[in-house]
């Protein structure tokens, strides 16, 4: 996975927003829920995401992908390894954190962004 393409995902999601956070992190909203989080650089460390709790610990047993900082009790993972992951499977898992984060959104807010 490269980081660029992961970031070309977040940004063309269904009302996804980006904005910076905490100083430094570059950080990917729908209905200003987060699903994405990561540094505001080239050099970025990784992309932590929200997974389904099934999930959470399969992708952490892999190489490559961590248990998020701080976000690790919601299910969120880290990928440390941008080869852990092909582009296919970064894109998936990047839409499914979308979906999951937009399924928590009043109906009101589903369909105004479903509108856009």
């Amino acid at each position: 996975m490269k980081l660029e393409k992961a970031i070309a995902v977040c940004r063309a999601l269904p009302g996804a927003t980006e904005d910076i956070k905490w100083g430094a992190d570059l950080v990917f909203s729908v209905g200003e829920k987060m699903f994405a989080v990561t540094g505001n650089c080239a050099d970025a460390e990784g992309i932590s995401f929200k997974v389904d709790d099934e999930r959470f610990l399969e992708l952490t047993d892999r190489p490559g992908i961590i248990a998020a900082p701080y976000l690790a009790r919601a299910k969120w993972v880290k990928i440390v390894d941008f080869k852990a992951v092909s582009d296919a499977e970064a894109a998936e898992l990047l839409t499914r954190s979308h979906a999951i984060i937009f399924s928590k959104l009043t109906k009101k807010l589903q369909r105004e962004i479903g509108e856009k």
